[in-house]
């Protein structure tokens, strides 16, 4: 194909960083098997610190970011995929080091691409997108260790965040008595909304100081904030409880100790989204077009244009993004 389209272009020169809307060519986009036409994207923390030019992310210049995409398949070189195909592309190395969904046109790893779901659309998919797979898994392991709605509370921390949003509605979706933990006072409807039973503040998660042992609060929790918190979490889960854990937002340092696991054989339980094996990947977005959809999944979401993208990425870096952006194109 011959032509230019547009994309987000993310440059940095010695004294110069960029971040703009550009025109790039078909030439331009890296190797794949699959040419897509984008129909949707979706901001992501990562997608954030990759429009900064200290954010550690983008592994050479100039780049096109956005680590989600949805769209339909132009060509394919690979018999699993056929033009016309609706499909999603998220994680991997999309949006890292190789070219990603902020763009009208992507072209992608045969094995880095997963058909979309029927009762799933486009949009919907990018609702969901690196986030809502983050969240899913997190609910899957945590069944998967014995968690069931009759064993008591589960909480969600980060919880207006975009893998918080979806937790949340996932778990009440599916019966869960969820407490809501933020630290946003005006976005308690938009909680209950999803499906909170129960909106508490992060000072009643971690007041500054970690217990060995606590009182047990919750059976389970979804936590894609980490650090000091999530010591105070793990010493008030009920005895053989589970905690997810799939971000650091709040740090990289847990300072706990083995007592709530060697007392309480409680489950700490690491949730990487990127590299999540294409068999359990294509069963979980099979699960979120059914028995973990949310009839609010709307609700998650603010839709923008990619030319209003440069100045929403600032938002999520900066703790004021409420559930989710997608970026249709």
């Amino acid at each position: 194909m011959s032509g230019d389209f547009r994309a987000l272009v993310v440059d940095k020169l010695e004294n110069d960083f960029t971040v703009g809307i550009k025109n790039i060519t078909f030439d331009d986009l890296p190797a794949g098997e699959v040419l897509i036409n984008v129909a949707y994207s979706s901001v992501n923390y990562k997608d954030g610190l990759a429009s900064i030019p200290e954010g550690k992310i983008v592994r050479s210049y100039p780049f096109v970011a956005g680590i989600d995409l949805a769209g339909v398949v132009v060509s394919s070189k690979d018999p699993r995929f056929s033009e016309g195909d609706h499909v999603i592309a998220t994680s991997y190395e999309i949006g890292v080091s190789h070219y990603g969904g902020y763009s009208e046109y992507a072209r992608i790893p045969a094995d880095w691409i997963v058909p979309l779901p029927e009762n799933l659309s486009l949009r919907e998919a990018m609702i969901y997108g690196t986030a809502g797979l983050t969240a899913a898994l997190s609910v899957q392991r945590l069944e998967e260790n014995g968690l069931s709605p009759e064993k008591g509370k589960v909480l969600v921390t980060g919880a207006t965040g975009g893998v918080g949003s979806i937790a949340v509605a996932i778990l009440a979706k599916r019966g869960y008595d969820v407490t809501a933990s933020t630290g946003k006072e005006s976005e308690h409807d938009y909680l209950h909304k999803l499906g909170a039973k129960e909106v508490v503040s992060r000072d009643e998660v971690y007041n500054g100081k970690v217990k060995a042992l606590d009182k047990q609060l919750w059976a389970g929790c979804v936590d894609p904030v980490g650090g000091e918190s999530l010591a105070a979490i793990l010493s008030k889960i009920h005895y053989n409880g589970s905690v997810a854990v799939s971000g650091l937002t709040g740090g990289g340092s847990v300072p706990t100790t083995v007592f709530p696991f060697i007392l309480r054989g409680i489950n700490l339980l690491g949730i990487d989204s990127v590299n999540c094996p294409m068999e359990v990947r294509k069963k979980l977005w099979q699960r979120m077009a059914s028995d973990f959809k949310p009839e609010v999944i709307d609700s998650i979401s603010k839709e923008i244009s990619l030319a209003e993208l440069p100045a929403t990425l600032p938002l999520i870096l900066q703790g004021r993004a409420i559930g989710r952006f997608i970026v249709k194109m």
